[in-house]
Formats: C-alpha cells, structure tokens, sequence
C-alpha cells in the first residue's frame, strides 16, 4: 500500500518545476556509497566467487555483488544479500556451502541444478542460525541418504529437494512455518511415520515418483491445510479413504501410476476449492458417484476400470477437461455437456448408442477422442460447428452413413481419424479445405467413388491411410505436389490407371496393395530415396522390375508379390527384404520361383545334380589355372582405375589426439570405402563401412552423400565446427566421431570399430535370447545415462533417430547410442524439408513430431520408452498389425496383464527380477505418455531407474 501511494503522488507532482529539478540534481549528483553492499559481506561474496566461479561474477573491488547475477540486496541504506541463485553451476564440493551462512542477511537460497553429493552439517548447524531463511532449494543435484533435519530452520517456508536420490522416511516436524515441501523424484519409502499432529502451515506437498506405498495417504491426511498433493508414481495400494474429505482446502490432486483400487469416493464431491483431480493409470473400478465433478475444472482418470459414468458427470459449467480413456465404461455418452470443455477423452471404452449432437454446442473444444467405442449412427453434423478443434478422433466404432460435408469448416483440426467404422458414400471435398491438416485416416469402411483431385490442397499433411475401402479411379496425378506427406497407403481398394509421380519426401511407407493397377512398374518409384516400405501386392502389374528401385537407399521391405512380374529381380542389397512370392515368371537370380508339380521337380532336382556334378569335375579341373588370375583381379574390380579414386578436400582429426586417432590415413580410407566388400550396414541417412589401416588398426566409416536430398553441405566452416564440437565430447555410453573427412559429393566420419553388434540383433535378430534382465537392465540404464549426458551439454544433442538399430554393445552390458550427429549434421545443412520430418524410426517416432514438426527432448525420451518396452517384452516396436506401444498402453490398464507384458523367458528368473521388471515397465509407460510434457526428462528418467534396483 505505501508503495502504490508513494507512486500516486509522484503521478501527481511529476509537472511540479521543484520536482523536475529535484530529480535532474539526484541524477546528476554521484551516488552516495553506502547504496553499495554493506561492507562485511564483501568478503563473503568475494569467497562465494571464487568457490562457485560463476561466470557472470566478479570479483573485482569496483564490481558491486548487488549487481551480480542471481544477487538480490535489500533496498535500506546498508545493503545487504537477501537472494541468492547459485543454480546450475556444475557445483559438487559441498565445504564450500558453509560460506553463504555467513550471508546473515539471507532469505532465499537456489541450489538447484548442481551436483552436490550431501550437505555438510556445518551447512546444517551454521545456515540453521540464519533468522529470515525462507527458501530452501536444493533441486535437480544428486543427493543421496537421508533428508538432513532442518529442525532449526525455524523460518523456512519453502524446501525444495526434489530431483534428488533420497531414499528412506521423511518428516516435516519441527517446521511450524513450512507451506511447500517438494520432494518428488527421488527414493523415499516413507513419510511421516512419527507425527501425531500435522502442520496447519503446509499447503503444498510434492512426493511423486517415489516409493511411497502402505497407508501413507491416510498419514498424509493429517495435514489439514493442504491445497496441492501430488502422490503419482509411487506404490500406493487400497482405496482412497474417504477421510480425503477432511481436506477442505485441497485444490489439486493428483494420484497417476499407483496401484489404487475400490472405487472413487463420493467424498470428493464436498471438496469445494478442488479443481485438478488426477488418478490416472491406476486400478479403480466400479462406477463414478453423482456429483463428483460437481467442483472440478479437470477430472483424468484413464486407465483405469471404471464401469459406468453418472449422467450429470459433464454437466457442471466449471469443467474443462476429462479424461475417461482405457476404462470399462459402458452405457451412453451423457447428453447435458459443459459449454466450457476443451479436451473431452473417452475412447478405449464400451460405450454406446449415438453421439450426442449436443456435442456440437462445445465451442471451446479442441480435443474429441471417442475413439474404439461401440458407438453406432451417423457422425453429427453439428461437430462442423466446432471451430477450435484441433484432433477428432471417432475410429473403432460403428458409425454410419456419410461423412459430414460441415466437417469441412474445422479450419484448425490437425488429426482426423475415422478409420473402422462402416461408412459410406464419397469423401466430400470439403475435407480437403482443411489446410492445416496433418493426419488424415479413413481406412477401412466402405467409401466409394474417386480420391477426389482436391486432395493436393492438403499443404501440410503428412500421413493419409485411405486403406480398405471401395475407392476406384485413379490416384490423383498432382499427388506427387504434396511435399509434406509422409506415409500414403491405399491398398485394399479398386484403384486402377496410371501411378503418377509420388511425393518426394515419402519415407515412412507406400502402400497400393490389393488394387487393380497393370502395365509396368513406372521407373519413378526409383526417386523415393527416402521410402522404407513399398507395398505393391496383388495386382497385376506385368514386365520386369525396374532396377531404379535399387537406388532407394532407405528402402528396407519391397512386397512385389501376387503380380504378373517376369523377367530377373535386380540385385537389391542384403538390408532390403524383398517378397517376389506369387510371380511365376520371376527369377530371382539364377532360380526360378515358377511354380511346378511335384514329379517334375524331382526330375529337374535329379537332372540338376548330375548336370552339377559334371560342372564340378570341369571347374576342378581349371581351377588351378584360372584361381591366381582371378585372385589378383579381385582386389581391384570394385575399384574405379587407378587416379580417379575420390579427393579429400577437408579432413580433420576431432578431439585431443591419441593412439586411436594416430592411425588414420585419409587415402587409405577413401580406398577401402570404395570396394563394397566393406560394407557393414545401410540406412536412409548413411551407409557404413569397415576400413583397415595399413597398421592394423580398424575403423567404421560413415558415409553421408553431400548433395542428397537429406544432407546438403554448403557452409564447410559451419559443418566443421559442429564436427569439433561433437569431438569433444567424452562420455562411455556415447559414440563420438574420431576425424571427418568431406570430399566433393560426400561427407565420412570415422568411428571406433569395436562392437558386437546393435541391441536389435540381440532382441529381434540372429543373437537373439543371448540377453538376461541384469543385461538389459544395464544396457537401460547406459543408454539413459547416455541420453542424458547429450541433454545435458552446453549445447543440448537431440537425436535425430534413436532405437534398438542405433544402441551399439561393446560388451552385452556396455551399450553406445550411435548416429548422434544427425540432427547437428542435417541442421547445420541446407536438408530438404524439416528435420522433424525425417526424425526416427518407424515404431520409435512420438506422435506429437506430426505436429510440432521439430525434433525435441521430450521426443527422445518417448523413443527411449519404446526401446525400454523392448527390453521388457521382447517384442519389435511395430510387426504386422501390431504396434508394441499401443498393446502395453492398452494391456497396462489391467493390472492382471502386467506381467503378461514382459518377457517370460526372463521374468521368471526370480521374483526379484520380476519385481524390478515391473518398475521399469511403469517408467517405460511414463516415457511413452501421449502428452510431451507429462513425460520424464533424461536425468529424472535415469535416476527412476537408478531407484529401480
């Protein structure tokens, strides 16, 4: 109040003539030094400098502490440090804690993001004395042990230590004046096991993602005065007590990944003041009381077993958001709807009946997910009235009739998914009105009629699936303008006529299976560089194949079969698989896959032998003569003549040097690049050899094409400063390049050569089984150490595709996550299109990446989840209709099937393996959350894991 009247008054007087001279004297006039700190806190804050060494500090006798950054001084004559934010310093000597007590002064202390280990009780015993100490915060370091005893902290009102490895019990008594406690994300198994009475000051109290279990929510009850608590992830069993009603002031609660059960408690509908109630991924059952939305603006309880929804449940005009996915629910969809909805989830359920039209009337509502019901009817007509939605999502249902032409006018919707139903008629063109679509999925209904040509006003989509209907004519020749799309799968049609020219920038996969198209396979497809799945099945396409196919060098699945193809099949590499079955004028090779009866293939076995035979004789004969000519031309066939091998224009070795590095001699490399035979792997974004130096010493060599469509350098200076930033980079679980070197058309870093092999291999390929829990437990945890280091630099390194064919094992507990240049690379290039475009693997890829079309952190941390399931199942990221995400998602609500999930080959090595099993399979479903931001970040997902052991 003074303040606000001490600036009414100078608003007043500001035209007064004695007050304009007044302020020109006090400006003009030198500042009187006592403004300066006060000084017997120089010294102290000249200490804490050279201890901290923050960059932004110094320690000069000019510089004034109270212009420091993260230093806040009190406004009275004698200055004094009140703030303090020493945060984010890579800080672990905790002696040097002991110097801010003498900051007697002090209010606020901000530690947070260092790595402090402990906290010395020096800290404890002289910071204790500080009389104004209010905010503690010791977040995101890696203390370990117990919570020190903050008894004497008689004035803190806020400790934060959350992020931390704290394990055990922890108890508030003794702070009378404690209104925040955050501890979340560490190790602690119990709270409060000595305290009768709670504290009537503490409002907000953050235990997730720990261990807590037994009736901690009932002891946690005793703190009346609670406005937020977060109670998810832990190991809370039972139901939710009803005495969750004593907690009048309670605001927000939250209770996700526990293994609550009973039904929700009709207690929480006389919570007045609650606003945020969230128990998702839990085992409630039964049905949802009267009321209990009655003060809610957020209700989410997915994943869960929830039978039935009261008719009043969306009714109250605070609600915002629900979330009823994954449940049991049965019955209708309640007519009476709040008009201040924006998010409205019930898919993954049994509802029936129609959707109600008055869903039309939410005009705030962006997110409508009915999906995987047992809805029946038309599609109202009044969703075209729902101008700010953004995702419509109705598929798995048995909905009716045609779709809405009003459907049309939702300009912003991005997601539209309508496929499993039984709809009918035409696809309206005004579907293609919707610019800002991005996924477009109609499959399997009954549509008819043409893909209309309107399709190319679809600037920005990504992937359409028109797959299973009855859709006939021709695809639309200016399809190949949709630049942005992805993913186009149209099989299972009646399609026929010409295959016009297709999007360049397809990668995902090309489906036009099961349709009607003949004639030639048009050479074009050979331009689909980044395509890894062509699907042309069932048709009846004739002629040979086109060996431009050969060039599509992200291509890993060809399905030819079931066509009229003739001729030999062009030698594709050994990374493609390729499916020719069903062509009876197909040679692959030198074998004929035409079909014969059985009586004459014995013949032609019985001629083959003795036809063999009398060759063997022939080549054993000659062999002498002919082998030391052959040998010596071996070496040189692959090899252009000699002088014209490719120039180094620009090489370097990265890093500090060293006996690795040593040994690398650019022209042998380029020559041993060149002959195939050293060829260990290929991918869309690379291809990989194997290089001998003349000493002996072996590397892996990564070759990039410089003018591809993926990777572009122009700007040599810049490529070269990415590539020395990467060098410098030490950590064990991460592969970082040794030297580079770029010639006129291609870009080649070298690696060390000193793996057994991709994780893959060892789950999905030729070593699989080799793996126990204690291996994959440790390849989890280097991988999320790894990732976390990456995140954690300067300059963060995102990866651009990580998943089981990008974790290399040096041992099988030593794991290396490669192909961490890509996004550094192809940003510092002039790459076609965005970079989130060409992000990840097909299986591995967050959904949110359709959207926000950039590669994130958060999306690093969902491919992590997916290799996690990996590890825990056994199981591919994606097979023939099935999609390991979506079945863990969707067997994960069922606490019975938990352990149907994971590998039994390994689950059953012991309980205790089984057990930790468990918890990791709920931290990979916390990675693999729909919501970005729900997801852990690399350090707290590493130290989840660690608490996992």
């Amino acid at each position: 109040m003074e303040i606000s009247s001490l600036t009414q008054r100078r608003e007043m007087d500001c035209f007064s003539p004695a007050f304009l001279l007044f302020v020109a004297l006090f400006f003009l006039a030198p500042g009187p030094s006592s403004s300066a700190l006060d000084s017997t806190q120089r010294p102290v804050m000249a200490n804490l400098s050279l201890a901290f060494r923050p960059s932004s500090w110094s320690a000069s006798s000019t510089s004034d502490p109270c212009d420091w950054k993260g230093v806040t001084c009190s406004v009275e004559s004698q200055r004094k440090v009140t703030h303090l934010s020493l945060s984010g310093l890579g800080q672990s000597d905790s002696k040097s804690l002991r110097l801010i007590c003498e900051l007697h002064s002090l209010e606020s202390l901000n530690l947070a993001g260092n790595s402090f280990t402990n906290i010395t009780d020096d800290f404890i015993r002289d910071c204790g004395k500080l009389p104004g100490l209010k905010v503690l915060n010791f977040s995101r370091n890696i203390i370990s042990g117990s919570l020190p005893n903050f008894r004497e902290f008689r004035a803190l009102e806020i400790l934060d230590f959350s992020y931390n490895l704290l394990k055990g019990s922890v108890s508030s008594k003794g702070l009378g004046k404690l209104r925040s406690l955050n501890l979340s994300f560490n190790g602690l198994s119990d709270f409060g096991s000595n305290e009768s009475v709670g504290s009537l000051s503490l409002k907000e109290l953050s235990l997730s993602n720990n261990k807590l279990g037994g009736n901690i929510l009932s002891r946690i009850l005793i703190h009346k005065n609670l406005s937020f608590l977060d109670l998810s992830s832990n190991n809370l069993t039972g139901p939710v007590p009803r005495s969750i009603a004593d907690l009048s002031k309670l605001e927000a609660l939250l209770l996700s990944y526990n293994s609550l059960t009973g039904e929700v408690p009709q207690a929480l509908s006389t919570l007045k003041n609650l606003r945020r109630f969230v128990a998702a991924f839990n085992q409630l059952n039964g049905n949802l009381s009267q009321g209990i939305t009655q003060w809610l603006q957020t209700l989410d309880l997915s994943f869960n077993r929830i039978n039935t929804i009261p008719g009043d449940l969306l009714s109250p005009q605070n609600l915002e958001s629900v979330d009823l996915s994954s449940n049991s629910l049965q019955g209708s969809i309640p007519g009476n709807i709040s008009g201040r909805l924006f998010r409205l989830w019930l898919g993954e359920n049994r509802l029936a009946g129609e959707i109600p039209p008055a869903v039309g009337n939410l005009s705030r509502l962006a997110y409508l997910d009915l999906g995987d019901n047992k809805l029946e009817g038309n599609i109202p007509s009044q969703l075209g009235n729902l101008h700010n939605l953004t995702q419509l999502k109705l598929s798995g249902n048995k909905l009716e009739g045609s779709i809405p032409r009003e459907l049309g006018n939702l300009r912003n919707l991005v997601v539209l998914e309508l496929q499993r139903n039984q709809i009918q008629g035409e696809i309206p063109d005004e579907i293609f009105h919707l610019k800002n679509l991005l996924i477009l999925n109609l499959s399997w209904n009954s549509l008819s009629g043409a893909i209309p040509s309107s399709i190319i006003a679809l600037s920005n989509l990504s992937i359409l699936n028109l797959e299973g209907n009855q859709l006939n004519g021709s695809i639309p020749g200016d399809i190949g303008t949709v630049q942005t799309l992805k993913e186009l799968r149209l099989g299972s049609n009646r399609l026929s006529g010409d295959i016009p020219k297709m999007p360049i920038g397809l990668s995902i996969s090309l489906n036009l299976s099961r349709n009607i198209f003949r004639g030639l396979i048009p050479e074009a497809l050979g331009d689909l560089s980044q395509l890894e799945v062509l699907d042309l099945s069932h048709n009846e396409f004739s002629g040979e194949v086109p060996s431009s196919l050969v060039q599509m060098r992200s291509l890993t699945l060809l399905v030819l079969s079931y066509n009229q193809l003739s001729g030999r099949l062009p030698q594709f590499s050994r990374f493609v698989s390729v499916d020719i079955s069903g062509n009876q004028g197909l040679l692959n090779g030198t074998i004929s896959i035409k079909g014969k009866s059985k009586a004459l293939n014995i013949i032609i076995i019985i001629f083959s032998a003795v036809v063999a035979f009398l060759v063997c004789c022939f080549v054993s004969a000659t062999a002498l003569f002919v082998g030391l000519r052959r040998f010596r031309r071996v070496e040189n066939r692959d090899l252009p003549p000699a002088g014209v091998l490719t120039e180094v224009i620009d090489s370097c070795l990265l890093g500090e040097g060293g006996e690795r590095r040593s040994h690398i001699d650019f022209a042998k490399a380029m020559e041993e690049v060149a002959n195939p035979r050293n060829l260990l792997r290929k991918n869309r974004f690379s291809t990989e050899f194997k290089v001998s130096m003349p000493g002996g010493a072996c590397y892996c060599v990564k070759k990039l094409d410089r003018n591809g469509k993926i990777f572009q350098i122009d700007d040599l200076g810049r490529f070269s400063q990415e590539m020395a930033a990467l060098g410098k980079l030490r950590n064990s679980c991460v592969t970082v390049p040794l030297a580079y070197a770029v010639t006129v058309d291609s870009a080649f870093l070298f690696y060390e050569e000193s793996h057994k092999g991709a994780l893959f291999d060892f789950l999905h390929g030729v070593a699989r089984g080799s793996l126990g829990w204690p291996s994959r437990y440790i390849i989890a945890l280097g991988v999320a150490r790894g990732m976390t280091f990456l995140h954690g630099c300067s300059q963060s390194v995102l990866l651009l595709d990580l998943s089981t064919k990008t974790i290399l094992l040096k041992t099988s507990g030593e794991p290396q996550i490669a192909e961490i240049e890509l996004h550094q690379v192809i940003g510092a290039s002039k790459s076609m299109g965005s970079v989130s475009t060409l992000a990840g693997s097909v299986g591995y890829v967050p959904p949110e990446y359709a959207y926000t079309m950039r590669v994130t952190a958060a999306g690093n941390v969902y491919s992590f989840g997916v290799v996690l399931l990996e590890l825990l199942t056994g199981r591919p990221p994606v097979a023939k209709r099935f999609e390991l995400v979506k079945w863990a998602m969707g067997r994960s609500s069922w606490p019975s099937e938990w352990e149907r999930i994971l590998d039994q080959s390994v689950s059953g090595e012991s309980s205790a393996v089984r057990s930790q099993m468990l918890s990791v399979l709920k931290i990979a479903l916390s990675c693999v959350n729909y919501a970005a931001k729900e997801r852990p970040s690399a350090r707290h997902l590493l130290r989840m894991l660690f608490n996992a052991r």
